[in-house]
């Protein structure tokens, strides 16, 4: 076996932890794989004969990139839906690690719309230290800050999770403000619009992320045209929108949606082939 071989079946021992890691940090499948496959190539090209911790250096690796995806993101967080469609606070005195335990791994889709109100440090050091457990000495070392200093980032982002609301669940309800999203979109309702969406709303797309209900409802104005040729659908079992091609043969677009106290907190819009082909569409 060759030395590249031996490196390359020692990184796919890690691939799995990594590609959760990367999709905790980044909630997007895509963008998780090529933070992967960012590892990758930054392991094929360094020397590794001093490394003692390969699993450990990897996930260093991932975190850096998906910090830097983040950050991206954010820089990007005042472009419209055309486009893409405090350091000195404290460490509580006291904490349950048990509770945090349980709360990192129990809050699924809530937890995830909360980390989208995350800075990319405060994001990168909860989902390492309470979800994968990532001593703070190693955090600090991806996010460039002290040990303390990831020690409060994580604390902060914690707290915010403890106060998430969680995902709404009512299907009915759900379906009826998919419709009232629809039909403001379809007549360039900005105030309609207003109304279903959460002040935080966030919609993300292959390429980037909008924030904030106006800057997300003023995007969705612009695009009457598709609106009007989406269709009411179950997506992976959540009333959401598809869009099917001129011949009706195949999904060029979809909106996945996430609700919270009866407004939408997320537009997920997929428009990549590879990832419409892995989505549970019924058309309703």
């Amino acid at each position: 076996m060759s030395e590249h071989d031996f490196l390359a079946e020692r990184f796919e021992a890690h691939r799995t932890h990594l590609r959760a890691v990367a999709y905790r940090m980044l909630g997007s499948l895509a963008e998780a794989d090529d933070a992967v496959q960012e590892a990758w190539f930054r392991l094929s090209r360094s020397d590794t004969r001093e490394v003692d911790n390969l699993g450990g250096w990897l996930t260093t690796v991932v975190g850096r990139v998906c910090l830097d995806l983040l950050r991206s993101r954010k820089s990007r967080a005042e472009e419209s839906l055309d486009q893409s469609l405090d350091a000195g606070a404290t460490v509580p005195a006291a904490t349950d690690p048990e509770r945090d335990a349980l709360l990192a791994d129990s809050v699924g889709v809530a937890l995830l719309v909360v980390l989208d109100t995350l800075t990319p440090a405060e994001r990168l050091a909860f989902v390492l230290h309470d979800m994968f457990a990532v001593p703070y000495e190693e955090v600090a070392g991806v996010v460039g800050r002290t040990p303390t200093a990831a020690r409060q980032l994580a604390s902060r982002a914690r707290r915010r999770v403890r106060g998430a609301p969680a995902p709404d669940a009512d299907l009915a309800r759900q379906r009826e403000v998919v419709d009232a999203f629809l039909a403001a979109a379809r007549a360039g309702d900005f105030d309609g619009l207003l109304q279903v969406l959460d002040p935080d709303v966030v919609a993300r797309t292959e390429v980037g992320v909008t924030t904030g209900a106006a800057a997300v409802a003023s995007g969705a104005t612009r695009f009457a045209h598709l609106a009007r040729a989406s269709r009411l659908a179950l997506v992976d079992g959540v009333p959401g929108l598809a869009m099917l091609s001129d011949d009706g043969r195949r999904l060029v677009r979809v909106l996945r949606f996430t609700f919270v106290q009866e407004r939408i907190a997320v537009i997920e819009i997929v428009t990549d082939a590879a990832r419409l082909s892995r989505l549970d569409v019924t058309l309703l």
